[in-house]
């Protein structure tokens, strides 16, 4: 996969994304990066990036005939996102269909976002990580990227690991144990050392919908939902 993110922050990539297995993906070549400063397409001595907003308010908006420029340079094909708290909530399910793609664009705004017009002259899908704003599109984007890249081919030591966690059936991921058995007064609940599989298949199910029924009452509804009907 070819990664390109436009920033003007290019230094805080890959980030911890350099580390650990994609890290070592990155460096095997399974996954590049090209980070784009914004920044080296303004067209004054200043490097000027943004402006104030019409119509008054607090900030600076990034504008729109820079980021072209950039979008211009840097853009070739497949899915060009915008990290925005304004996008569509990302999903387990966008995450793995963003996995298949070759390549994958993402622009992050910095101050008050960009100037509209850019995102409706550009194919933009914009995405949100969750509702709260960070200072900058930059972090947001990392997020997404190490949840897609742990579905990207290869980059993951164990993929069935994928298999068996939190929203790939639906359901938040029931809890885990290794050794020691007993720790501190308290025991692995016996099923998990019964060796019977589908006892241990079957607790693992009730812990994940009791997880999720508590926590995540959303998900819940969903899962409910997607279940065959009965009679």
């Amino acid at each position: 996969m070819q990664v390109t993110v436009l920033t003007l922050y290019p230094e805080m990539f890959p980030g911890f994304l350099g580390y650990s297995l994609a890290g070592k993906a990155l460096q095997e070549g399974l996954w590049s990066l090209n980070s784009v400063n914004i920044r080296d397409f303004a067209t004054d001595s200043y490097g000027t990036v943004d402006d104030l907003p019409f119509g008054g308010g607090a900030g600076m908006v990034m504008k729109p005939d820079v980021l072209d420029r950039a979008l211009k340079a840097s853009y070739k094909t497949g899915p060009l996102l915008y990290m925005t708290p304004k996008g569509k909530p990302l999903s387990q399910k966008r995450v793995i269909e963003l996995a298949q793609e070759p390549s994958l664009t993402i622009l992050c705004g910095r101050f008050e976002g960009v100037d509209e017009r850019i995102l409706e002259s550009w194919p933009f899908e914009e995405i949100s990580i969750g509702d709260y704003v960070l200072s900058g599109g930059e972090p947001a984007a990392l997020t997404l990227l190490d949840a897609v890249l742990r579905y990207v081919p290869n980059v993951l030591g164990n993929q069935n690991s994928l298999v068996e966690e939190s929203f790939s059936n639906g359901l938040l991921e029931y809890p885990q144990y290794t050794r020691p058995q007993v720790w501190e007064g308290k025991s692995v609940p016996e099923v998990l050392v019964s060796g019977h599989h589908k006892n241990i298949e079957n607790w693992r199910l009730n812990q994940s919908e009791t997880l999720t029924k508590e926590r995540r009452p959303d998900i819940w509804q969903k899962y409910l939902a997607s279940q065959p009907k009965k009679g």
